[in-house]
């Protein structure tokens, strides 16, 4: 299924969260032009480089055309509004104002096509106290939030920059809802997708505590604050996860390990009584653990309906049986002619997995025929 087919999408973006957000819309099948700055995309230069070619870059630019352009030029800034003048959506993540001081902005271009879905990606949003403030993903994991809560002794950051792909995430969302809407009405409208706003709109169940008890639990890094056993544990030759949310799961638990009289220990009464005095039950259990394997485990309590897993690598997760199953791992040849492989995207459509209809493009591959195109269109005016 291609559900975008037909939609036209100009991209002026960088990096992660606004790459990524015009990949999603590609990935649907929309029509993506990513117009570049000289020199191009700044993750086109980050490693790993396969023979000049950035695999960071082609991981959020597939199913893309390019065309590089300086919008300081008066020639290319006119082709870039042609371009976006008969597009249906504009994805930036610039920082507020740039836009506009180039010509660029969402008025700008409104006057030029009043149906324009034209959506701004940006650390704190395009206006407020904070919205000239640059922001990466680790700076708006500290402002959000995000990082008071994850670690264990110490604040740390999430691995992977979830407040970069939330946000682009938020944006994919909000451009297909409004293309919706302006199919009924024929107006556009602009998006405000801010990576404050994404990063604290995904805390749900942490800010909810906070607004139920006015404060939050300390760092606990792997484990659960209102469930045990809910963590991490040692096993004789590495570790696993384990979730027993409810009594019944506590039950097997208990079964399993030999250890009944803990289920019959009032102070493991109830799942709150056990997230309370968690660490005591947690030392208990790992005594118990700690003499066999993790698969062993993993095969005695996941046999008995407990949710249970190893911790993988990305390169054990690639090669799960569910992710080979799903067809998400793709063959992908880079504009270099270097095959490589990507994760494609996860959505499956009548369980069938979106295919790639091309790889990321080489910078400006699409520069000459877009200019001629354009060209010839102007002439013909």
């Amino acid at each position: 299924m291609q559900p975008l087919s037909g939609i036209k999408v100009v991209e002026f973006t960088n990096i992660a969260s606004g790459p990524f957000c015009g990949m999603l819309l590609s990935d649907m099948g929309a029509e993506v032009i990513k117009i570049e700055k000289p020199g191009g995309d700044d993750m086109r230069q980050w490693p790993p480089v396969t023979d000049g070619y950035s695999e960071n870059f082609a991981s959020v630019n597939r199913n893309k055309r390019s065309i590089v352009m300086n919008l300081k030029d008066p020639e290319d800034l006119e082709l870039a509004l042609q371009i976006c003048a008969d597009a249906d959506v504009v994805v930036e993540n610039n920082r507020p104002g740039a836009m506009n001081r180039l010509g660029l902005g969402y008025e700008d271009m409104k006057a030029r096509n009043k149906a324009l879905i034209y959506c701004s990606i940006s650390a704190f949003g395009t206006d407020g106290p904070y919205s000239k403030q640059a922001g990466f993903d680790l700076i708006i994991q500290a402002a959000s939030g995000i990082m008071s809560v994850t670690g264990d002794e110490n604040e740390v950051k999430c691995g992977v920059p979830i407040s970069d792909f939330a946000t682009g995430l938020y944006g994919a969302f909000a451009i297909v809802s409004a293309l919706r809407e302006a199919e009924k009405t024929g107006e556009g409208v602009h998006i405000d997708s801010s990576m404050m706003g994404a990063s604290m709109g995904i805390a749900a169940l942490q800010t909810s505590t906070f607004f139920g008890t006015g404060t939050m639990s300390p760092l606990m890094g792997n484990r659960h604050p209102r469930n045990a056993p809910y963590q991490a544990f040692k096993a004789s030759d590495g570790s696993f996860v384990m979730a027993a949310g409810n009594n019944k799961l506590f039950q097997t638990v208990c079964e399993v390990t030999g250890r009944m009289e803990l289920f019959d220990d009032p102070d493991y009464a109830t799942t709150t009584l056990r997230a309370v005095n968690q660490t005591k039950l947690a030392a208990t259990l790992e005594v118990e653990f700690a003499k066999r394997t993790v698969d062993e485990w993993i095969e005695a309590l996941g046999g008995a309906g407990l949710p249970i897993g190893p911790i993988n690598s990305y390169e054990q997760a690639l090669s799960h049986p569910q992710v080979e199953h799903a067809g998400w791992v793709q063959d992908m040849e880079l504009p270099n002619g270097v095959k490589t492989k990507t994760f494609g995207s996860p959505i499956r459509f009548n369980q069938e997995t979106t295919a790639m209809r091309s790889a990321p493009p080489a910078l400006d591959s699409d520069g000459a025929i877009l200019r001629t195109e354009y060209a010839a269109r102007k002439a013909a005016e």
